[in-house]
């Protein structure tokens, strides 16, 4: 009998004739042989991360989301569907009976300060998800080198910063600005963000990367609500309490969530704005 020419004996270069030998050997291999090898990305998603490993990792600020946790990556939102038509529904309204205030304040802001009317920032939201959170601008265009020369001269300043990334003297802030924040009024365009879904009428402080490694084993629990135009921390103190209860308050705020409590927060924020209190 005949025996028919392999590939390699009709001609084929010897790199040929390997690759024709090892095409036939992947077609007779098992189908899970055969299959693609995942890619680092997935294999880098599909490793178990904790809460405190995702605080720590190296974060760019123009990525669209934070490294995740398996607490919080694409988990359900607190409030669900219930609390987002609540946002919409609230948000909606109090844009169309505020526009007259919100376009006065834009007025004065464009007037008596040199600079855009709105201050976009970026904010770690809902499953790790970055967002540009909206204010009302209320400091001088060169904010961050203005902030950088005081924390330099002051040291109390800077100690102040670096523990609650807040100062109750800050010399970037304008004196309309200073109105501004006093009432909270600078927080209004947040109306905005809410209407998109980044955020929600309550729900933890939206927070900034380089606050994510002071959570540590709570960030699950902020990664599972949108950020607030108020919360249980905006009631309680605000900036008069130090930031590991501002993190307990926003981790009891959803393990303890319902529709009810947030109904009695936004009956408190009235009550708070019009004292002033902790607000600078």
């Amino acid at each position: 009998m005949t025996v028919p020419p392999q590939p390699d004996q009709l001609g084929d270069s010897p790199k040929t004739a390997r690759q024709r030998r090892a095409l036939r050997s992947a077609g007779s291999a098992p189908l899970s042989a055969q299959k693609k090898e995942p890619s680092v990305d997935r294999e880098w998603r599909s490793r178990p991360r904790t809460a405190a490993s995702a605080a720590t990792a190296p974060f760019d600020t123009n990525q669209r989301r934070f490294p995740d946790t398996d607490a919080g990556r694409d988990g359900p939102i607190v409030g669900g569907l219930t609390k987002r038509w609540f946002d919409i529904s609230i948000a909606s309204v109090a844009i169309v009976l505020l526009l007259p205030l919100l376009c006065l304040i834009a007025l004065g802001i464009k007037l008596l300060s040199p600079g855009p009317v709105l201050y976009r920032h970026r904010r770690v939201g809902a499953n790790g998800v970055t967002f540009d959170c909206l204010k009302f601008r209320t400091m001088v265009v060169n904010g961050d080198e203005v902030l950088q020369r005081h924390l330099v001269n002051d040291p109390d300043a800077a100690r102040e910063w670096s523990s609650e990334r807040k100062l109750r003297n800050d010399p970037r802030v304008t004196w309309l600005g200073l109105s501004l924040r006093k009432t909270s009024v600078d927080e209004l365009p947040q109306l905005i963000n809410i209407l998109r879904g980044e955020m929600s009428i309550v729900g933890p402080r939206p927070i900034v990367a380089a606050e994510v490694p002071k959570y540590a084993d709570g960030l699950g629990h902020y990664f599972r609500a949108r950020p607030g135009l108020t919360g249980l921390w905006q009631v309680s103190g605000r900036n008069d309490a130090d930031y590991a209860t501002r993190v307990n308050l926003d981790c009891h705020y959803v393990q303890n969530w319902s529709f009810w409590r947030d109904l009695a927060i936004i009956a408190t924020t009235v009550r708070v704005v019009a004292t002033s209190r902790g607000c600078y």
